[in-house]
């Protein structure tokens, strides 16, 4: 009796997910995803830490764990990613319908990840900014950042384009005094690096 309970259960949920309007987007998101995997296997990025264990969260940014688990404090700036992505989609193209603005946010996020992951991009991060033995992310990590960004994306689709604008500057505040760094500064000394604050943001 409880396994056809179980079963018809399954079957209840299954229909609704059927009639829901984020079945397709669910799934193309996952495409992107796994598209995005490809790209990043052919760049020669690990699958996880050479260390050969998988943790779901590393807190030390310091640590040459950083960027190859699942997890990190730059996980939430990913989370920032797909606000921002959200609601800038969201004043340019007003009248798109909300399924086709989490499929267009989680596709440039994972354009993004590819073009991180690039040599280039490496060797960026390494010379401008306190990621000194930074060696790119490994695949699972840069997969939980495409995570961190659907996760955004639909905080800002519930909350609306001015609270998430306000949870924004929160998160780039709590970063800031937590690890020294945040979205703004990413981009920053990314883009023009600042000696002092690369001297800040190593504890000096």
């Amino acid at each position: 009796m409880r396994r056809m309970n179980f079963q018809r259960t399954l079957a209840d949920r299954w229909q609704s997910l059927r009639q829901s309007r984020w079945l397709w987007p669910a799934i193309v998101s996952a495409a992107i995803a796994a598209a995005g995997a490809i790209v990043l296997k052919l760049e020669g990025r690990p699958w996880w830490c050479s260390c050969g264990q998988l943790w779901l969260w590393i807190e030390d940014i310091h640590s040459p764990h950083n960027s190859q688990h699942l997890l990190d404090p730059y996980s939430i700036t990913h989370v920032e990613h797909g606000i921002a992505l959200w609601c800038l989609i969201v004043w340019s193209v007003p009248r798109m319908p909300a399924t086709r603005r989490f499929c267009l946010a989680i596709l440039i996020e994972t354009l993004w990840e590819a073009i991180e992951n690039s040599d280039a991009i490496i060797h960026r991060y390494r010379a401008a900014t306190i990621a000194l033995g930074y060696e790119g992310d490994s695949m699972i990590n840069s997969l939980g950042d495409i995570a961190s960004c659907a996760l955004g994306i639909a905080l800002a689709g519930r909350l609306g384009t001015r609270a998430s604008l306000v949870l924004l500057v929160v998160i780039e505040l709590v970063l800031l005094f937590w690890i020294r760094d945040n979205l703004f500064l990413n981009i920053l000394m990314l883009f023009h690096p600042i000696q002092a604050i690369k001297t800040w943001q190593a504890g000096g």
